[in-house]
């Protein structure tokens, strides 16, 4: 009987081993965060608790805030007796306390605080009901179909209340927005930090900024009836990458898929990087001017996003003038920048002088002329 017993229980250990080896993610998105491709999807419009991965849209409101000027990331926020008596998550605000807006956005995005989360939605709003009042709206502008907020931390509901739901296409298209502001990638991508003059270390709650090359952010999520989820974020090679994965029974095994689909798409994609806004393309000679030449200079980024093996007989062409009359002037059309493969063109971008070259001598006598009879009609 002894032995039957133990095999029984290596048995089930064997089969928890496989599950947990085999254990596939409820839903997952890889996007270019550039430009908004969808690169992998698997379930990408599935509805599903984001957890604490809501407070990427709480983070979001106060910061388009900063960036309007209607507040900024010194202005006080005073903790109220609800937000340091939220739970979960927290980094043990009292009732009464005070700091200043942006070291409480910081421990939500490391230490994924509710109560920061909490004193952060009244501070803008006044309670959290009102600020979800914000919070969906902004959604609905963003084209995040799949969501509904009903909180701004995104804990589990209570008895008789719903819970937060989105999807990973739409937790892709908030970072995506989110990663425009440097502070708060700054936040998302360290791995450690104080708070409350260094008397509470904390620890970033995405172990990929400690272990994934490349890593710079974004968000986990969890409690047990979502499982544990992750927005990823990485950086190789300029091609930019975001991961959500929802639903897995582990924490390792969020970070396990999520930096699978990351080396994936790092290994099946590459950009081509023709031109970069204000950079030069080329140098065009000037003839009858105060200065022999100009630098043609993008207007815009031109970036290509392309599937390796099909980016054989790529080529970037620079089409500029071979020499230019004076007088010329800033940013003045000299042509632009093409990215082709064979007859199909993948990307354009116009190119303009950088600076402006009078022209000298009888030119420069004959193009002031001009002006003066110009003037005087």
């Amino acid at each position: 009987m002894r032995k039957v017993a133990a095999l029984a229980v290596l048995i089930a250990a064997a089969r928890a081993v496989l599950a947990r080896e085999t254990a596939a993610p409820v839903a997952y998105v890889v996007m270019d965060a550039e430009s908004g491709t969808i690169l992998a999807e698997h379930e990408a419009h599935k509805r599903w608790p984001p957890a604490s991965m809501a407070k990427m849209m709480t983070v979001l409101v106060a910061m388009e805030r900063v960036r309007d000027g209607a507040l900024s990331l010194d202005t006080p926020v005073r903790t109220s007796a609800w937000a340091s008596r939220i739970g979960g998550s927290q980094v043990y605000l009292a009732e009464g306390e005070t700091f200043p807006l942006g070291e409480l956005l910081k421990a939500v995005m490391i230490e994924s605080a509710n109560d920061a989360a909490v004193a952060v939605a009244e501070h803008i709003a006044g309670s959290s009901a009102a600020f979800v009042q914000l919070m969906n709206p902004r959604a609905a502008a963003l084209g995040l179909a799949d969501t509904t907020y009903q909180s701004p931390h995104g804990l589990p509901p209570g008895k008789g209340q719903t819970a937060d739901l989105t999807s990973a296409h739409d937790l892709a298209v908030l970072a995506r927005e989110l990663m425009r502001f440097s502070e708060v990638m700054r936040w998302a991508g360290t791995a450690s930090a104080g708070f409350r003059n260094d008397t509470l270390v904390m620890a970033n709650t995405n172990h990929l900024i400690r272990t994934y090359a490349g890593a710079t952010g974004l968000k986990t999520g969890y409690y047990r009836e979502a499982g544990f989820s992750v927005t990823a974020t990485a950086i190789r090679n300029d091609l930019d990458l975001i991961a959500v994965v929802l639903g897995l029974p582990t924490k390792q095994e969020s970070f396990t898929e999520a930096a699978r689909l990351l080396n994936e798409n790092f290994a099946a994609y590459r950009v081509v990087a023709a031109a970069r806004r204000g950079a030069p393309v080329g140098q065009v000679p000037v003839a009858g001017g105060s200065e022999p030449s100009v630098k043609a200079v993008a207007l815009s980024d031109l970036r290509v996003l392309l599937k390796r093996g099909a980016d054989k007989d790529v080529v970037v062409e620079a089409h500029v003038p071979r020499q230019l009359q004076a007088p010329v002037k800033v940013r003045q059309p000299l042509g632009d920048v093409v990215v082709r493969r064979g007859e199909e063109e993948l990307g354009r971008v116009a190119v303009v002088a950088d600076h402006e070259v009078p022209a000298t001598g009888w030119l420069s006598w004959l193009w002031n002329r001009g002006l003066t009879s110009a003037t005087a009609r």
